[in-house]
């Protein structure tokens, strides 16, 4: 898989232009099982020294321009995001219908959910061999929002080695507790303490994670919903944006991933 990963980075690195923006997107061919798969990285060029890489898992509508336009919000100068593409290059949901419609076999299925986050963890490994970006390849790590929370968690789950996960109001369920004993990376859960789809899982989801080897924490921010963290989510009352949290979740975040990759260069768990 990584020798045709590396094959699709390099050659979409010759024949897409790219933007003349400092920002700069590229969108990266790859297969998982012989499906097609687009995922799309975005980095600030303007800043030429390598920054950590970020797996990032935008919620259930998947890739499309407006989480694009998130992805680079948060990527800024301080990190290169892959978005990965964890439904196929074909399905990119128009409305909930049909992102409930994309997202249900995943749910149904959470070995392929796996198998399809850790191939997009591939992909960021082999981007940051390739110098297709400016990735620190030593300081790897995934993010994601509400289904993408619930995909970064699956991926610590299946024992990857990126340094950390963090999830923003993502499901906190699993098909197998005894997973988080696969656990190697630093992993943050943050959700809204008036979340009632995500919430009623977090006594099981803690007492679950006692079992991980590495450092982890959960944050419940109380008066948030679920999509707090995403600023064009507003579907009241269960899915809106709250920006002081907002603020809130993303200070921890920088903070853990700062913390995670010192600690793994200084030989932590």
């Amino acid at each position: 898989m990584r020798f045709r990963l590396m094959l699709a980075a390099m050659f979409l690195l010759m024949v897409v232009p790219l933007a003349h923006a400092a920002m700069r997107t590229q969108t990266v061919a790859y297969s998982v099982d012989g499906k097609a798969m687009q995922g799309v990285l975005v980095w600030d060029d303007s800043v030429q020294a390598p920054r950590p890489g970020l797996l990032m898992i935008p919620d259930w509508t998947g890739i499309n321009p407006v989480n694009i336009d998130f992805a680079k919000q948060i990527a800024g100068k301080d990190y290169v995001i892959l978005m990965g593409d964890m439904y196929g290059k074909d399905i990119r949901p128009k409305d909930s219908k049909e992102a409930q419609a994309a997202v249900k076999p995943l749910l149904a299925d959470r070995p392929l959910l796996r198998k399809r986050v850790g191939a997009a963890v591939d992909l960021l490994k082999v981007l940051a061999v390739a110098g297709t970006a400016p990735i620190d390849g030593t300081k790897l790590a995934a993010i994601g929002f509400c289904f993408g929370g619930t995909s970064v968690l699956d991926l610590a789950r299946s024992g990857s080695d990126v340094a950390a996960v963090v999830s923003f109001h993502g499901g906190l369920a699993t098909d197998d507790p005894a997973l988080a004993k696969n656990i190697k990376a630093w992993v943050l859960a943050m959700n809204g303490a008036d979340d009632k789809g995500t919430m009623p899982d977090a006594p099981a989801f803690m007492q679950d994670m006692q079992q991980s080897p590495a450092p982890w924490q959960f944050v419940a921010f109380g008066g948030a919903v679920h999509c707090f963290a995403e600023p064009q989510a507003h579907s009241p009352p269960g899915c809106v944006y709250d920006p002081p949290v907002a603020k809130r979740a993303f200070a921890l975040m920088h903070a853990w991933l700062d913390e995670a990759f010192a600690g793994r260069r200084n030989g932590g768990p």
